[in-house]
């Protein structure tokens, strides 16, 4: 008899894999989810922030600059005076191109912060994806203050925020330099947050401090028409703004990640 052969089961069914995956890895359908959580985190997160940022720029660092470009002018105009007095003096250079004052600069200035943020904010939830660790908005600000100690704090001992007309070392040595000292830094960070080992955390620490060490490109010592005051301004203000615009990158990347999570 036909119904007889075949009984309703009794066992719930099955919902989960009989076998987890091989050594706990994902299964290949989280990947897709997973890398949309990150675009997803770093683009809202990254947004937001690049127009927070450029905001606290136009307030805060932007009349700084405009002041300094005024006795950079000054330092040129006073160049121009000597050629013309110096018959063997060279030709001056052609200007570089800028963006011209106004609505141009600050739709330059937007759009490149904006960029920057979005760059930054891939870096901090790439990083908080492979820690693998629950990330709120509380504990997403303190990731940002981790981003702000690894790109600004640390490269900063070093080398200093730049108004225009400061005297400044090679181009190629001082973006060489920086890149060393923020990859030491977050390499630094990551082992004394997230390992362990006692041993892996004093490793940590000592990339921190190796390219303090080796020390930052130095400029040759000339005189500068720039106030030391504005220059010292100008510092402070970056300090900031910079470590305010990673406090909110930091609370909106741990907000949008959880968010995401959820949904």
């Amino acid at each position: 008899d036909f119904g007889r052969r075949f009984h309703p089961t009794v066992n719930p069914p099955q919902r989960r894999p009989r076998r987890p995956s091989r050594h706990s890895l994902p299964l290949p359908l989280r990947g897709p989810v997973m890398f949309g959580r990150i675009f997803l985190t770093a683009l809202a997160a990254g947004v937001v922030s690049g127009i927070f940022i450029w905001g606290a720029h136009s307030i805060k660092t932007t009349p700084l600059i405009l002041a300094a470009e005024v006795y950079e002018n000054q330092g040129e105009a006073v160049g121009d005076g000597l050629h013309q007095v110096l018959p063997t003096a060279p030709a001056a250079e052609e200007e570089e191109w800028g963006p011209a004052d106004g609505f141009e600069r600050n739709a330059y200035t937007l759009l490149s912060d904006v960029l920057a943020s979005i760059g930054f904010a891939f870096l901090l939830t790439g990083m908080i994806a492979l820690s693998g660790r629950h990330v709120d908005w509380r504990q997403g600000i303190v990731w940002g203050l981790c981003g702000f100690a690894a790109f600004f704090v640390s490269p900063s001992l070093g080398l200093p925020p730049e108004l225009p007309g400061m005297q400044t070392a090679e181009l190629s040595a001082r973006q060489a330099w920086w890149l060393s000292t923020a990859a030491a830094a977050i390499t630094g960070l990551a082992l004394i947050a997230l390992q362990p080992r006692v041993g892996l955390k004093w490793v940590g620490a000592g990339l921190i401090i190796v390219p303090h060490l080796v020390g930052a490109p130095r400029p040759e010592i000339a005189p500068s028409a720039l106030p030391a005051e504005l220059a010292a301004q100008f510092a402070a203000t970056t300090l900031v703004v910079t470590g305010l615009f990673w406090m909110v990158l930091g609370g909106l990347t741990g907000y949008f990640y959880n968010r995401f999570e959820r949904s």
